[in-house]
């Protein structure tokens, strides 16, 4: 065993790094592992987070970990986490390297990651003129032509919520579009097109989309296109420990990002169903909240 901590996080995004900076100035002794593999690895900024908008995601965490240089309460190693598991109420986390460490208390902060539709030029345009959220790059694309890859329930939902943004909308279902005729009705009163046709690619020129290719049919010139097509844990360590899993496929916290595991929480995009960066650091803050006051109960004679 490398050695034991107060607290070990796993993930070092928004999540992961403000837990680590409430907890080392809690004077808890902290490691942070992290495998450099975030959710927003092909985004070029980030939105929404009050004096930070507009930030590179690489730089913001740059920043986060030189904040974390001045408390010597605080590790941060870039290696990832293999496996955990809880003996005897501490948790013993198994490292890339293969090494174990322990902790009394652990945080998964590991995000997720988004299950990118299998189309050829997709992964081309990602982060440029490809995205799955609207409050995070939206605002950008305000009132242009803009084209939605989804279908059912999922696809209905985001081409409404994209009204907020623009009105040019044609929702791309890439076969059958799963969607009723309620469904079907909503979408042309709102003035949202829709293509059920196969879709062939995704043309464009340094990035910006340019048109979508049908297998039949004419081509949907469009400025971008947002998707819906879930997502899925970055991290197993989640499983491994027992979590509880909503209907989104995130873990299912209670107060202060707590888990049914005791002592586990889980923060950040992981568990919740707004995922964003702003929310995500604020969960970590609670989370960290949660696990020094535990530990202090636990301290006390």
């Amino acid at each position: 065993m490398a050695g034991g901590y107060d607290v070990v996080i796993v993930g070092a995004g928004p999540a992961g790094l403000s837990a680590a900076l409430i907890l080392g100035r809690s004077r808890r002794t902290v490691l942070v592992c992290d495998a450099g593999k975030p959710r927003n690895w092909a985004s070029h900024a980030l939105h929404g987070y009050l004096t930070r908008d507009g930030i590179a995601p690489a730089d913001f965490r740059a920043i986060g970990r030189r904040e974390l240089q001045q408390y010597d309460t605080v590790e941060v190693r870039d290696i990832g986490a293999m496996s955990a598991e809880c003996r005897d109420g501490r948790f013993y986390v198994t490292l890339a390297d293969r090494h174990e460490v322990s902790a009394r208390k652990l945080l998964i902060a590991t995000g997720v990651l988004d299950n990118l539709p299998e189309v050829a030029g997709l992964r081309e345009l990602y982060g440029r003129s490809v995205f799955h959220c609207p409050y995070c790059d939206g605002w950008e694309l305000r009132d242009q032509p803009l084209a939605i890859y989804g279908r059912g329930v999922r696809g209905l939902g985001l081409s409404f919520e994209l009204t907020a943004w623009s009105r040019d909308l044609v929702l791309c279902t890439d076969g059958p579009s799963e969607i009723d005729d309620e469904g079907r009705r909503r979408l042309e009163r709102n003035g949202i097109a829709l293509r059920e046709e196969r879709i062939r690619a995704l043309e464009g020129k340094d990035g910006i989309l340019h048109r979508v290719v049908f297998d039949v049919g004419d081509p949907l010139p469009r400025r971008a296109l947002f998707f819906t097509t879930g997502q899925s844990q970055q991290s197993e360590l989640a499983v491994l420990l027992g979590c509880e899993f909503n209907d989104k496929g995130t873990v299912r916290t209670g107060r202060y990002e707590s888990t049914r595991v005791r002592g586990l929480y889980v923060a950040g995009d992981a568990s919740r169903a707004v995922q964003w960066v702003i929310v995500a650091a604020a969960e970590g803050a609670e989370a960290a909240f949660a696990i020094n006051t535990d530990l202090i109960k636990e301290d006390l004679r």
